[in-house]
């Protein structure tokens, strides 16, 4: 046991095994007695039953002699077994009992001291449908794809086991056993070390606020879960109830998993704001206190990245502040004012949105919704960021939950022409915040991101595709709804990698080029809010700057169909560094000379970035 700064006791939980004895520890505390049942290799043995005793505060243990591999689950009070809830391993699905895992693993990274986030380049990706393998060992295939693109980040969806071998990972009811279909421990250790040696960072995308419907035997075992509050998606954990404590160490012990055992850099924290904690010590400030006690003792950078959409920068603030003290966030409102600019598209969610001020805003202010009224929401809504720097908050023009959870899946590939995806690339490349691509973004991928999933509970998942329809009736005019559990769903999500020729190739180029500007240039280094300035939009134009030093860059940001003339009224002879019209990136290459005088006309092309830098 260890002891965090908040007297929190530590206890391990799950098989711990070792070839003298394994350490099998679980949380029941509302149960009399509970036995470790062991599965014998021959199917028609009965299973041998051994009492475990009790710890104190809930826990039981027992030591064993056993292999890996071997079977068990925990048979509670006499009756029934149910597999780990703490499980390392699930070879035989949700279902089936846990297995004996050895994490024994010869690590290389001994020097890797991991990447600030400000500095991140972050990649985010579908082990699945990343590539045609459907594993791990196909997302270390691409690294060096990824490492010369310029990604020092790769961001994976959650990995917890799930029912069946497709899901997006949020259904995942095995927090501690990493989806065997992708390849298990081993396959995600090579991963991570592989990683660290082409200097990427790994994210892993955790899933802290339910459980998913199907296998979800951790009730069995105490109370997980309160009545208090509700989730969209299942019932909500008990985080401050009674008995609470147990839960929060379970959480607290997978974080440590991830970011100690396993070499992780950073865990995105699906959205916090489903996670209900009245405690004097909200359990995502004592998962920072642990994320920092794990950065001490590895001497490496460990961060958190929390999911909300509550616009309250209290989660990154420090607890000096009143805050929770997370590295950062993610902000879909740069997203959503992006996304309606360029598409045109109100309805649902995005009626708040649709104008180039509000793109103003994203930039100038980070929040759009700060304290103003939100018809979407019917209320006043958001809080300021402005005592908090760019470099705390993630943006995008896509990810996941941004073509996923639209009725086809479809992504901006089959919304906007190729200059307004060059545009879309610049705005948040160019942006002081922390960019995220989503997988195939980088050569306009066109087979879409659909939801889908594989389970075996036929009712679960006809009430799944009757959900689907009744959320997007009215939104599929023209085309049939995909079915979530049929395989050619999945199937058409496959990553292409059709990025060597045609505008792929192009566009693959640009993002390439635009990455290591950011990277290479120190005005695009600039975190800190006095490092940029952002102008009043002209028209359909939004001009921001970006400064450092002495180094200083000019940005225009042109959303409008049609070229327009602007007078350069920076006061400064200019000298164009990059133009997303230009001929060299497939465009018409007409726009502006390369050198501009003060006061002097410059022609700005449709749907285009341009960037000056002083002559």
């Amino acid at each position: 046991m260890t002891k965090s700064s908040l007297n929190l006791i530590l206890q391990d939980i799950g098989a711990r095994y070792s070839p003298d004895a394994t350490e099998f520890t679980v949380w029941a505390p509302l149960r009399r007695s509970v036995g470790l049942q062991l599965m014998s290799t021959d199917t028609e043995t009965a299973p041998r039953t051994y009492p475990m005793q009790p710890l104190g505060n809930g826990y039981w243990n027992i030591s064993l002699s056993v292999s890996p591999g071997d079977r068990y689950k925990f048979r509670l009070d006499g009756a029934d077994s149910f597999p780990d809830p703490a499980s390392f391993w699930q070879p035989d699905g949700v279902h089936g009992p846990s297995a004996v895992a050895s994490r024994n693993f010869s690590w290389t990274d001994g020097d890797w001291k991991g990447i600030p986030l400000s500095n991140m380049i972050i990649y985010e990706l579908h082990v699945g449908t990343f590539t045609s393998s459907h594993d791990l060992e196909g997302v270390i295939m691409r690294l060096d794809y990824l490492a010369d693109l310029g990604i020092n980040a790769i961001e994976l969806m959650p990995l917890a086991q799930f029912p069946g071998d497709r899901n997006w990972g949020y259904d995942g009811v095995y927090p501690f056993a990493i989806q065997h279909s992708y390849g298990g421990i081993t396959g995600f250790q090579r991963l991570v070390d592989a990683a660290h040696a082409r200097n990427i960072a790994v994210i892993v995308d955790v899933v802290y606020n339910h459980f998913g419907p199907e296998g979800n035997y951790i009730g069995q075992f105490g109370p997980y879960f309160t009545d208090k509050y509700k989730t969209p998606w299942g019932e909500a954990l008990n985080f401050d109830d009674a008995w609470s404590d147990g839960v929060r160490n379970y959480f607290l012990q997978n974080a440590r998993m991830w970011l100690e055992d396993y070499h992780v850099d950073a865990l995105r924290l699906d959205a916090v704001h489903a996670i209900r904690d009245f405690s004097a010590s909200h359990i995502l400030q004592q998962l920072k206190e642990l994320t920092d006690e794990v950065a001490r003792r590895c001497g490496c950078i460990k961060q958190l990245i929390a999911e909300t959409d509550l616009n309250d920068p209290r989660y990154i603030n420090p607890p000096a502040k009143g805050g929770y003290g997370l590295d950062g966030q993610w902000i879909d409102e740069f997203h959503h004012a992006l996304r309606t600019l360029m598409t045109g598209e109100t309805s649902a969610w995005y009626e708040d949105f649709g104008s180039i001020a509000q793109v103003e805003k994203a930039f100038r202010n980070t929040y759009v919704y700060d304290g103003v009224w939100s018809k979407h929401r019917k209320r006043t809504f958001g809080g300021s960021a402005e005592g908090n720097s760019y470099d705390q908050f993630v943006v995008f023009a896509q990810n996941h939950d941004q073509v996923g959870n639209r009725a086809i899946g479809d992504r901006l590939t089959g919304n906007l022409n190729f200059e307004q995806l060059k545009l879309a690339a610049a705005t948040v490349l160019l942006s002081p915040y922390v960019p995220l691509l989503f997988m195939g973004e980088e050569y306009a991928e066109e087979h879409p991101f659909p939801f889908f999933g594989s389970f075996g509970d036929s009712q679960l998942a006809d009430a799944i595709r009757k959900g689907r329809a009744a959320e997007f009736k009215g939104f599929t005019d023209g085309f049939d709804l995909p079915d979530p559990m049929a395989p050619a769903t999945f199937e058409s999500a496959i990553l292409s990698w059709n990025y060597e020729e045609g505008q792929g190739q192009i566009l693959h180029s640009l993002y390439r080029h635009l990455i290591n500007l950011r990277q290479t240039r120190p005005a695009m280094q600039g975190r800190t809010r006095d490092s940029m300035i952002v102008h009043p939009p002209t028209g359909d134009t939004l001009p921001f700057e970006r400064k450092i030093l002495s180094d200083h860059v000019y940005i225009w940001l042109h959303f409008g169909g049609k070229a327009v003339s602007l007078d350069n009224i920076t006061g400064q002879y200019l000298n164009k560094i990059f133009d997303s019209a230009d001929a060299a990136w497939g465009g018409p290459g007409e726009g502006q000379e390369a050198f501009i005088a003060p006061g002097q006309p410059m022609k700005i092309m449709p749907h285009s970035a341009v960037v000056f830098e002083k002559k």
